[in-house]
């Protein structure tokens, strides 16, 4: 007999699933029986959120959604925080999760892992929570699950299991096949309304976020027939390479390139929220956009909010855009503004980089030193003061290779578990990318047993630890509305000791010359390096 645990994994690798992330426990051991035989490839991380967090990195890493399996009750409230962070960057995870058996459901009775509804806990950081409540329900929620992955705006979505349900009969199901769905097209009229009003802009401008990442080689050739400067939010980051005389960077939350973008005529808003977190980190508001708006999105809901659109489409980005292109190709464009185009972004990136502070500039400095040794790093973040500046100062030259947790949803200690997703992600995808985790020492210490899972996982991530002895940045902050500081100056361990007890390699650097030491020889290992920045120490050789 063929049990609905076991043909759950056949289902999963007719997806495409290679990897699943999750801590077994008494109530998911049925998921188990059928992943030994499978292709399938588990990691155990130390804390369900962690797994959440590797299942997130490995999706942005993959491009496929990161699987979980998660036990009833603390499993799933541990995992949710990983969730909210997915669910904010529109990110494809499965969770599968056991339950209570379908007569003890909602019964209060006190059982193991028990919940009043474990699917309502976390329907509001999922696309959609289903119980199970027959084998043969399987193959069409799954289906549901994988449509919402490929052709809406990708989420996570929640599949609870009854245990009476796990051990079911599901004999008639081992033939079920996978269902393959695929996004919408582009609607030919409003693609014509929209080439229009682009073909008879002045100074058109493209604002393109990380629903867009797939679409890069068209949007490129779209800003170059439209000469449109290009503003990314931070996970659309590579879409146009870091040197394109049209790519504005990531910084629309400055007034100086929201000057640009008011002065543009025509704006295309392309796979992106237009929301607090990309367009106004500093929460300043008064972020604008006086110009003809343009909106593709895939979530119909999305064209409409924050910013209401002269035109909106519906569609796959990158069908979108490469439908421009070619609605674009036969047009005779309207004469550009002269100060317009690649003009326009030279003279605003003079502006931005004679308004860099020191610290700015120090910490600019530690992030290209990492690329100048490490080039094709794919770099993970957390929210520590380096990732805030590198989202202002770097840009890359390929998608997929910088994202963190400082926007969004905003949470601490993502960066090292969704690092060693993103490191087995792009081994998956067939990429040799070395993947960095950049964290300071208060967010590690939310997750920092996960370098366990590091060393027990084999993935040799680069661990850039920046150490500033506490939440600095809220310190900072604190002080700003003259609130005396509470709670910030935590105490530091002993990072060395504790990653080398955990099977790291690791040291101390204080300069660009021990750090890119540091990073040539960590790239020659085969597990994890931790490597400690002491800000102040970095800070003084920099000055």
């Amino acid at each position: 007999m063929a049990t609905c645990g076991e043909v759950l994994v056949r289902l999963l690798e007719g997806y495409g699933v290679e990897r699943v992330f999750g801590i077994p426990g008494v109530h998911t051991v049925e998921l188990y029986r059928g992943l030994a035989g499978s292709s399938i490839s588990h990691i155990t991380p130390r804390h369900e959120q962690g797994a959440g967090f590797m299942a997130d990195g490995y999706a942005r890493t993959r491009g496929k959604p990161g699987v979980c399996f998660i036990i009833t009750g603390p499993g799933m409230t541990n995992i949710t925080t990983a969730m909210g962070q997915a669910y904010a960057d529109s990110i494809p995870m499965l969770v599968i999760s056991s339950v209570q058996s379908r007569s003890q459901l909602g019964g209060g009775r006190g059982k193991l892992h028990e919940l009043p509804s474990q699917s309502a806990l976390v329907a509001g950081v999922a696309a959609f929570s289903h119980t199970l409540m027959s084998a043969a329900e399987l193959p069409s929620v799954l289906a549901r699950a994988f449509a919402v992955f490929r052709a809406a705006r990708p989420r996570p979505v929640h599949i609870e299991i009854p245990l009476d349900v796990l051990v079911e009969n599901a004999d008639a199901l081992l033939h079920s096949q996978p269902v393959s769905v695929t996004r919408a097209g582009a609607a030919p009229a409003a693609i014509r309304q929209m080439a229009n009003l682009l073909a008879t802009a002045q100074r058109p401008l493209i604002l393109a976020g990380g629903g867009a990442i797939d679409a890069a080689p068209a949007l490129t050739r779209l800003a170059e027939r439209l000469g449109a400067p290009v503003a990314l939010t931070i996970n659309a980051k590579g879409i146009l390479p870091g040197a394109h005389p049209l790519l504005i960077g990531s910084t629309q939350s400055l007034d100086a390139t929201r000057e640009v973008i008011e002065s543009a005529d025509v704006v295309l808003a392309i796979g992106t929220e237009l929301a607090e977190t990309d367009y106004d980190i500093t929460f300043q508001g008064h972020f604008k956009i006086p110009g003809v708006l343009l909106r593709i999105d895939i979530d119909p809901d999305q064209t409409v909010r924050n910013f209401a659109p002269t035109v909106a489409l519906v569609s796959d980005a990158q069908c979108a855009a490469e439908a421009l292109v070619d609605a674009l190709a036969g047009e005779v464009l309207a004469l550009r503004s002269k100060d317009w185009g690649a003009a326009r972004v030279a003279a605003l990136k003079t502006i931005l980089e004679a308004g860099w502070d020191d610290a700015t500039r120090a910490q600019t400095l530690f992030l290209q030193t990492v690329l100048d040794v490490l080039p094709e790093a794919v770099i993970v973040g957390d929210s520590t003061q380096p990732v805030y500046t590198g989202n202002l100062t770097l840009d890359l030259d390929k998608p997929r290779r910088w994202f963190n947790s400082s926007t969004g949803y905003g949470t601490l200690g993502y960066a090292l578990p969704a690092a060693v997703g993103a490191w087995l992600g792009s081994r998956d995808a067939g990429e040799t990318n070395p993947v960095v985790c950049l964290i300071g020492d208060g967010g590690l210490q939310f997750t920092l047993s996960e370098l366990a899972s590091a060393v027990e996982a084999r993935t040799p991530i680069v661990v850039l630890l920046w150490n500033n002895q506490g939440y600095e940045e809220i310190k900072k902050y604190m002080l700003n509305r003259a609130i005396e500081p509470i709670g910030v100056d935590i105490y530091t361990p002993d990072f060395i000791g504790v990653a080398k007890a955990m099977g790291c390699a690791a040291e101390e650097v204080g300069n660009v010359e021990q750090l890119r030491a540091a990073l040539s020889s960590a790239s020659q290992r085969d597990g994890p390096t931790l490597i400690e920045i002491d800000q102040h120490r970095w800070m003084n050789a920099w000055v």
